[in-house]
Protein backbone atom coordinates (compact mmCIF):
# COMPACT_ATOMS: atom_id res chain seq x y z
CA UNK A 1 0.00 0.00 0.00
CA UNK A 2 1.92 3.38 -0.58
CA UNK A 3 1.74 5.78 1.79
CA UNK A 4 1.03 9.26 1.53
CA UNK A 5 4.17 10.82 2.74
CA UNK A 6 6.02 9.12 -0.59
CA UNK A 7 4.21 10.66 -2.81
CA UNK A 8 5.93 14.25 -2.93
CA UNK A 9 9.46 12.19 -3.10
CA UNK A 10 7.37 10.46 -6.35
CA UNK A 11 6.58 13.62 -7.75
CA UNK A 12 9.89 14.98 -7.44
CA UNK A 13 11.25 11.91 -9.88
CA UNK A 14 8.51 12.29 -11.76
CA UNK A 15 9.22 13.66 -15.79
CA UNK A 16 8.09 17.10 -16.41
CA UNK A 17 5.14 15.41 -18.90
CA UNK A 18 4.14 13.56 -16.19
CA UNK A 19 3.92 16.49 -14.00
CA UNK A 20 2.83 18.43 -16.87
CA UNK A 21 -0.22 16.41 -17.38
CA UNK A 22 -1.47 16.15 -13.52
CA UNK A 23 -0.86 19.75 -12.93
CA UNK A 24 -3.57 20.33 -16.21
CA UNK A 25 -5.62 17.75 -14.34
CA UNK A 26 -5.84 20.22 -11.36
CA UNK A 27 -2.86 18.50 -9.03
CA UNK A 28 -1.80 21.18 -7.18
CA UNK A 29 1.50 19.46 -5.73
CA UNK A 30 2.68 18.17 -9.20
CA UNK A 31 2.54 21.98 -10.13
CA UNK A 32 4.57 22.57 -7.29
CA UNK A 33 7.15 20.63 -8.14
CA UNK A 34 7.12 21.84 -12.20
CA UNK A 35 7.55 25.00 -10.50
CA UNK A 36 10.35 24.20 -7.71
CA UNK A 37 12.09 22.19 -10.84
CA UNK A 38 12.36 25.42 -12.99
CA UNK A 39 12.24 28.20 -11.24
CA UNK A 40 15.78 28.97 -10.71
CA UNK A 41 16.06 28.47 -14.47
CA UNK A 42 13.27 31.15 -14.72
CA UNK A 43 14.45 33.53 -11.83
CA UNK A 44 17.62 33.39 -13.66
CA UNK A 45 16.28 34.40 -16.94
CA UNK A 46 14.03 37.09 -15.71
CA UNK A 47 16.76 38.49 -13.72
CA UNK A 48 18.84 39.35 -17.37
CA UNK A 49 15.70 40.86 -19.38
CA UNK A 50 14.29 43.17 -16.08
CA UNK A 51 16.33 45.40 -13.49
CA UNK A 52 16.58 44.04 -10.56
CA UNK A 53 15.78 40.36 -8.39
CA UNK A 54 13.11 42.07 -6.69
CA UNK A 55 10.92 42.56 -10.25
CA UNK A 56 12.48 38.89 -11.60
CA UNK A 57 10.95 37.74 -8.74
CA UNK A 58 8.03 39.35 -9.28
CA UNK A 59 8.17 38.29 -13.21
CA UNK A 60 8.35 34.92 -12.24
CA UNK A 61 5.63 34.81 -9.58
CA UNK A 62 3.41 36.62 -12.42
CA UNK A 63 4.48 33.89 -14.79
CA UNK A 64 3.67 31.50 -12.51
CA UNK A 65 0.32 32.42 -11.78
CA UNK A 66 -0.41 32.39 -15.35
CA UNK A 67 0.94 29.07 -15.92
CA UNK A 68 -1.53 27.60 -13.11
CA UNK A 69 -4.29 28.89 -15.00
CA UNK A 70 -3.28 27.94 -18.70
CA UNK A 71 -1.65 24.74 -17.79
CA UNK A 72 -5.00 22.98 -18.77
CA UNK A 73 -4.55 24.35 -22.07
CA UNK A 74 -1.10 23.36 -22.68
CA UNK A 75 -1.13 21.17 -25.94
CA UNK A 76 2.59 20.07 -25.75
CA UNK A 77 3.67 18.64 -22.31
CA UNK A 78 6.69 17.14 -23.40
CA UNK A 79 7.30 21.62 -24.30
CA UNK A 80 6.47 22.55 -20.77
CA UNK A 81 9.94 24.27 -19.75
CA UNK A 82 9.86 26.14 -23.00
CA UNK A 83 6.13 27.19 -22.50
CA UNK A 84 7.40 28.31 -18.81
CA UNK A 85 10.16 30.46 -20.34
CA UNK A 86 8.28 32.04 -23.23
CA UNK A 87 5.55 33.22 -19.95
CA UNK A 88 8.79 34.18 -18.52
CA UNK A 89 10.10 36.28 -21.37
CA UNK A 90 6.32 37.85 -21.58
CA UNK A 91 5.85 38.81 -17.85
CA UNK A 92 9.74 40.78 -18.29
CA UNK A 93 8.44 42.28 -21.60
CA UNK A 94 5.28 43.16 -19.79
CA UNK A 95 7.21 44.93 -17.22
CA UNK A 96 9.66 46.48 -19.16
CA UNK A 97 7.05 48.11 -20.76
CA UNK A 98 5.20 49.27 -17.99
CA UNK A 99 8.39 51.33 -16.56
CA UNK A 100 8.70 52.55 -20.02
CA UNK A 101 12.64 51.98 -19.32
CA UNK A 102 15.47 51.11 -22.39
CA UNK A 103 17.54 50.08 -19.44
CA UNK A 104 16.93 46.04 -18.25
CA UNK A 105 19.84 45.10 -16.95
CA UNK A 106 20.85 46.36 -13.29
CA UNK A 107 24.65 45.64 -12.41
CA UNK A 108 24.79 42.71 -11.07
CA UNK A 109 26.75 42.78 -7.05
CA UNK A 110 30.10 41.88 -7.02
CA UNK A 111 30.39 38.00 -6.09
CA UNK A 112 34.24 38.51 -5.64
CA UNK A 113 36.02 34.84 -4.77
CA UNK A 114 37.58 36.03 -1.20
CA UNK A 115 41.33 35.36 -2.55
CA UNK A 116 41.02 38.17 -5.53
CA UNK A 117 42.73 40.88 -5.47
CA UNK A 118 40.99 44.43 -5.59
CA UNK A 119 42.04 45.09 -8.99
CA UNK A 120 40.97 41.60 -10.12
CA UNK A 121 37.39 42.58 -7.97
CA UNK A 122 37.52 45.65 -10.22
CA UNK A 123 38.16 44.22 -13.17
CA UNK A 124 35.36 41.83 -13.36
CA UNK A 125 32.94 44.73 -12.14
CA UNK A 126 33.51 46.67 -15.07
CA UNK A 127 33.27 43.88 -17.46
CA UNK A 128 29.84 42.81 -16.13
CA UNK A 129 28.63 46.35 -16.31
CA UNK A 130 30.22 46.55 -19.74
CA UNK A 131 28.67 42.94 -20.89
CA UNK A 132 25.05 44.57 -19.06
CA UNK A 133 25.22 47.57 -21.12
CA UNK A 134 26.14 45.86 -24.23
CA UNK A 135 23.42 43.24 -23.86
CA UNK A 136 21.17 46.07 -23.04
CA UNK A 137 21.64 47.36 -26.67
CA UNK A 138 20.79 44.62 -28.22
CA UNK A 139 17.68 44.19 -30.00
CA UNK A 140 15.43 43.06 -27.53
CA UNK A 141 14.93 39.46 -29.84
CA UNK A 142 18.56 39.20 -30.09
CA UNK A 143 19.11 39.61 -26.00
CA UNK A 144 16.29 37.11 -25.52
CA UNK A 145 17.74 34.80 -27.64
CA UNK A 146 21.29 35.37 -26.39
CA UNK A 147 20.33 35.04 -22.90
CA UNK A 148 18.31 31.96 -23.16
CA UNK A 149 21.30 30.17 -24.85
CA UNK A 150 24.28 31.73 -22.50
CA UNK A 151 22.42 31.96 -19.32
CA UNK A 152 19.98 29.58 -19.46
CA UNK A 153 22.02 26.67 -21.32
CA UNK A 154 18.70 25.99 -23.32
CA UNK A 155 19.18 24.37 -27.12
CA UNK A 156 18.46 25.80 -30.27
CA UNK A 157 14.95 24.01 -30.30
CA UNK A 158 14.33 24.90 -26.45
CA UNK A 159 14.45 28.53 -27.56
CA UNK A 160 12.39 28.20 -30.47
CA UNK A 161 10.06 26.95 -28.53
CA UNK A 162 10.12 29.29 -26.13
CA UNK A 163 10.17 32.20 -28.13
CA UNK A 164 7.41 30.92 -30.63
CA UNK A 165 10.02 30.82 -33.69
CA UNK A 166 11.73 28.20 -35.59
CA UNK A 167 15.46 26.82 -35.27
CA UNK A 168 16.74 29.14 -38.54
CA UNK A 169 15.41 32.13 -36.47
CA UNK A 170 17.22 31.44 -33.12
CA UNK A 171 20.58 30.85 -35.01
CA UNK A 172 20.46 33.90 -37.44
CA UNK A 173 19.42 35.94 -34.23
CA UNK A 174 22.30 34.40 -32.27
CA UNK A 175 24.65 35.08 -34.74
CA UNK A 176 24.26 38.60 -35.06
CA UNK A 177 23.89 38.98 -31.07
CA UNK A 178 27.33 37.33 -30.98
CA UNK A 179 28.89 39.25 -33.35
CA UNK A 180 27.89 42.75 -32.70
CA UNK A 181 28.74 41.68 -28.69
CA UNK A 182 32.24 40.39 -29.98
CA UNK A 183 32.60 43.53 -31.12
CA UNK A 184 31.42 45.61 -28.50
CA UNK A 185 33.34 43.96 -26.06
CA UNK A 186 36.50 43.79 -27.84
CA UNK A 187 38.52 45.95 -25.34
CA UNK A 188 38.07 43.75 -22.67
CA UNK A 189 39.19 40.38 -24.44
Amino acid sequence: MKRLQDLPHKLADAPDTVLAERAGDGDVAAFETLARRHAPLMRAYARRLVRSPEEADDVVQDALITAWKDIGSLRDVAAVKAWLMRIVGNRAIDTGRRRKSHENFADQPDQADHQASPEDVAVAGSTRTALNSALARLPEQQRRCWVLKEFGGQSYEEIAEALGISVTSVRGRLARARTRLVTEMEEWR
